[in-house]
């Protein structure tokens, strides 16, 4: 299926490293075209004035601050682990170590694990399949797959974050949604039993306490991913009253097992999947000082809707975090000419500079890896079955020279490498153009770091004034840009 020239591994781990070998006011600059032929070069500019230099757009950098960020990454599925438990070990920590790792690689820092199983799962299962307190125990499909892959990532980067999401709950706790009089032996759909609401949140207790003690560190959990979508091979329809009343079981029991975890509500498309009565569904929930007392912010995808949707969600709330937490490539966007820069474009301009733009803290994508074909999954259950992986690898070889890394392997090493956890976005001033955008952000070190989309047809030089002398920088067409001053 894939026919496009992979990278060579060393090559873009050396391309990643000594981010900040430069001597000071040097910038350090990432390139990565559309076409590929700048495929994450990496170059280093010096600063000072050149003939001309003064006629050149600029962009200098303000006091305003905005949102803290705390990073971007790729979603932890069984499916990725499974696959990343095909390859040599050497070439999985090789794979691994570019992307996590801060030293060698780009330094991932966030990403999402699912609470049980999802449609990524080689099976449905939840760590409480059985009634009784007994029963509330790890699955042991945990010890086969996603414990030694987090392993691996966390001796690469010990500061890695996670958002746990669970697909279902416990098929025993379901009631049918339209009749909940009657029991539910499914997976897929139905509605959480009020009287289960304590147990429930006992299995989200457990799995947070279990993952810390491993040292896995759950930043933020979410109650349900997409509790809109009845239709997944796991789901569970959660209306905002639902996971209101359920929020206000699972803040206390958090407060009582003393665990500093986030509760981020909804976790689910820009348009509310288009039912009227579950728009604005966050701004609902906090409306009820009970539960908004325990929840932190809301988490977003983008399957349907508009990013400008969370405009109003921060001026309504802007005390209250926002986290993108999903989206996927598939055969059904990722065909064609030009593919890859056509996805890569929009995606770097809608989900992660237009969300970051709106005070969001950490964007996360769906699946690091599948295989081609976009497999392990489980499309005949009813999950996706066309979704692709942030790197495709061939199956028949399982080799690190086989991978194929997709539009949003490089959304993520553009912006973690620049972009460290705790930066802070800053505002700017001066050039702009249409087709061209850009954030800014200090990251903690007191560096200053710029990604920039330039869709147009036309290279660009910009003057960045970041000190006392102004730093050129190419933005070439058609292309993403990440910059460290």
């Amino acid at each position: 299926m894939f026919k496009s020239v992979f990278l060579q591994s060393s090559a873009l781990i050396s391309s990643l490293s000594l981010l900040f070998s430069c001597s000071s006011g040097d910038a350090t600059v990432w390139t990565t075209t559309f076409d590929k032929s700048k495929d994450f070069e990496k170059t280093v500019v010096h600063p000072g004035a050149k003939r001309g230099d003064s006629e050149l757009p600029s962009i200098s950098f303000t006091d305003e601050t905005f949102q803290s960020v705390d990073g971007f990454g790729l979603a932890i599925t069984q499916a990725s682990c499974y696959v990343l438990l095909q390859m040599k070990p050497e070439e999985r920590h090789a794979l691994l170590a570019e992307m996590f790792s801060p030293v060698e690689g780009a330094g991932s820092s966030l990403v999402r694990v699912c609470i049980g199983g999802s449609d990524f799962s080689m099976d449905e299962y939840t760590w409480w399949d059985t009634p009784g307190k007994e029963n509330l125990k790890v699955d042991e499909s945990e010890f086969k797959y996603l414990f030694p892959i987090l392993d691996e990532i966390y001796a690469l980067n010990p500061d890695l974050q996670i958002i746990g999401s669970p697909w279902s709950c416990p098929k025993w706790m379901k009631v049918d949604p339209d009749d909940p009089s009657k029991p539910l032996d499914s997976w897929t759909s139905g509605r959480l039993n009020p009287e289960y609401y304590g147990d429930y949140a006992d299995l989200f207790v457990m799995w947070v306490k279990e993952m810390e003690a491993r040292g896995y560190h759950v930043m933020a959990v979410t109650p349900q991913n997409e509790p809109l979508h009845r239709g997944n091979s796991m789901s569970l329809y959660m209306p905002w009253d639902d996971e209101r009343d359920f929020v206000k079981v699972l803040g206390p029991k958090f407060k009582e097992a003393g665990l500093n975890t986030k509760i981020l509500v909804f976790d689910h498309n820009y348009d509310y999947d288009g039912h009227e009565d579950q728009a604005q569904y966050p701004l609902r929930i906090y409306a009820n000082p009970e539960a908004s007392a325990y929840v932190a912010g809301s988490a977003w995808h983008n399957y349907r809707g508009n990013v400008a949707e969370l405009d109003d969600i921060h001026a309504a709330a802007p005390d209250k975090d926002i986290y993108f937490t999903e989206a996927s490539i598939g055969i059904w966007n990722y065909r064609g000419e030009n593919a890859f820069g056509r996805r890569f474009s929009q995606e770097m301009r809608d989900i992660f500079l237009g969300t970051l733009s709106r005070y969001c803290k950490g964007v996360v994508l769906w699946n690091l890896i599948l295989d081609y074909e976009g497999k392990p999954n489980r499309g005949e259950a009813g999950g996706c079955g066309t979704c692709l992986g942030g790197a495709s690898i061939d199956s028949s070889k399982w080799t690190l020279e086989s991978v194929v890394r997709n539009s949003h392997w490089y959304d993520v090493l553009h912006c973690s490498i620049a972009v460290k956890p705790g930066a802070v976005r800053i505002g700017t001033e001066g050039f702009e153009e249409e087709g061209i955008t850009y954030l800014a952000f200090r990251n903690t070190d007191g560096s200053i770091a710029v990604i920039a989309l330039n869709s147009t047809q036309e290279d660009r030089t910009v003057a960045l004034r970041a000190g006392r002398r102004p730093v050129t920088v190419s933005f070439p067409a058609r292309s993403v840009v990440s910059v460290v001053i």
